[in-house]
């Protein structure tokens, strides 16, 4: 009885583990599609700018 009780506290604490990893992965993962949408602006920001370079204003990049 007492194993049995030992061993549903030891898949209790598993399952609290696996959440936790989880939601680490999720936050991760949000992170990222943040940083890729960051660095896709900054993309088209410079490709306005050279534009504008060929518009005849001189800019360096």
């Amino acid at each position: 009885l007492e194993r049995e009780r030992e061993r549903e506290r030891e898949r209790e604490r598993e399952r609290e583990r696996e959440r936790e990893r989880e939601k680490e992965r999720e936050k991760r993962r949000k992170e990222r599609r943040e940083e890729g949408r960051k660095k896709k602006e900054r993309k088209k920001e410079i490709k306005k700018e050279r534009k504008k370079g060929r518009d005849g204003e001189n800019i360096s990049l």
